[in-house]
C-alpha cells in the first residue's frame, strides 16, 4: 500500500475524526497521519488520544512533527501570518 493515509483535522467533532482513523486502520492501513493547523492542533491531539486509549490500544505513535506555515496576508500590503502545524503518525 503506497498511498499515504491522512486525516486532516478541521472544525468537526472529535469523534468524526476518530471514526475516520479507525476506518483507515480496519481497511488495512498500517500507518495513519493526523494533520492539523492552528486552533485545530488541540483537537488533533484529542483524536489521537481517543484512538489510542479507548478504541485501538495496539496503535502506537510513530512520530510527531511540528512546524510553521507562512500564509498569504489577509489584506493587501499587510504582513504574512504564520500558522503552526502538527503531523502525528500512528502505526499499528
Amino acid at each position: 500500500m503506497s498511498e499515504i493515509n491522512a486525516v486532516l483535522i478541521g472544525n468537526k467533532p472529535v469523534m468524526n475524526y476518530v471514526l475516520a482513523c479507525i476506518t483507515l486502520f480496519h481497511g488495512g492501513a498500517k500507518e495513519v497521519n493526523v494533520k492539523a493547523r492552528g486552533r485545530s492542533i488541540s483537537r488533533a491531539v484529542d483524536v489521537v488520544e481517543v484512538v489510542r486509549r479507548r478504541f485501538l490500544p495496539d496503535v502506537k505513535i510513530k512520530s510527531v512533527g511540528i512546524g510553521t506555515q507562512q500564509m498569504a496576508p489577509r489584506e493587501e500590503g499587510g504582513p504574512p501570518s504564520n500558522v503552526s502545524t502538527i503531523e502525528i503518525s500512528l502505526e499499528r
